[in-house]
């Protein structure tokens, strides 16, 4: 039974994180501490374990949907804010390790909270369009935004998707499906330097236990990927982005009300 929940909950939330390019890790969270009974740390550790392997997947599975040569175009685009997410991902899991687990977990709440927000007002951001700001300004503005993205990928489990692609969009001036599959770039190195310090502090062989479990959630989060991609010429951005932005918002009132019992 646990196993196909695993696969279950992997497969929804890995369509719902491939439609828009992310790796589905800010539903993933509050399901494992909610529904699996994960602790916070636990469910950071495990979350980011899986969304490395969704990213990956759902990067090549949107490589075959958007032209990859627009992708290789903006490779300035993606160094310039993985260097910084490089930074503040090292910092990030150093920070998750000494803070407490209440503090963490309203962290976490707080950080879905906006996340729900922005997601919610994504059609205004896309209204907006680039800043039009100078190549050094946007240079710094994007190493700067990819040390915070870093920071809160490695202290909360997550690829930070619906940090980079608005910033991308902002910053650079670069379509919203582009922005998707820059995005996943961008992820996998963060995601991989987070899950490197917590190896290095003994938080993966914690979780030998959990090997069953992270390796069905993993291969739903596959298929659910696939399918995701599949459907993403399909859906209408301004539509999935409110939807995204109210699942999160729920999510995150249900992991504060777990936190309460």
């Amino acid at each position: 039974m646990s196993q196909a929940a695993a696969f279950g909950w992997g497969a929804i939330i890995a369509v719902l994180g491939g439609l828009i390019g992310l790796g589905g890790a800010e539903f993933r969270l509050p399901v494992l501490a909610s529904i699996f009974k994960y602790r916070t740390l636990q469910a950071i550790v495990i979350n980011l374990v899986v969304s490395l392997v969704t990213v990956i997947f759902s990067f090549i599975f949107r490589t075959g949907l958007v032209n990859l040569d627009l992708i290789t175009a903006h490779v300035d685009v993606i160094l310039n804010i993985l260097a910084g997410s490089l930074l503040g991902a090292y910092a990030g899991a150093n920070f998750a390790l000494r803070i407490n687990e209440r503090a963490l977990k309203l962290v976490v709440v707080i950080f879905l909270l906006v996340l729900s927000f922005i997601l919610i007002g994504h059609t205004f951001i896309e209204g907006l369009g680039s800043l039009s700001l100078p190549v050094w300004l946007r240079t710094i503005t994007g190493f700067a935004a990819g040390i915070v993205i870093g920071i809160f990928s490695s202290m909360l489990g997550v690829a930070g998707g619906e940090m980079i692609i608005p910033t991308i969009m902002l910053v650079f001036a670069i379509s919203i499906k582009i922005a998707g599959t820059l995005s996943l770039a961008i992820s996998i190195p963060t995601i991989m330097i987070g899950l490197t310090k917590y190896y290095r502090q003994g938080k993966l062989h914690e979780l030998r236990a959990e090997r069953g479990f992270i390796g069905w959630m993993a291969t739903g989060s596959i298929v659910g990927a696939l399918i995701g991609s599949s459907l993403l010429p399909f859906v209408p951005n301004a539509l999935l982005h409110v939807l995204l932005g109210v699942i999160l918002f729920v999510s995150a009132l249900k992991l504060l009300s777990h936190g309460k019992a």
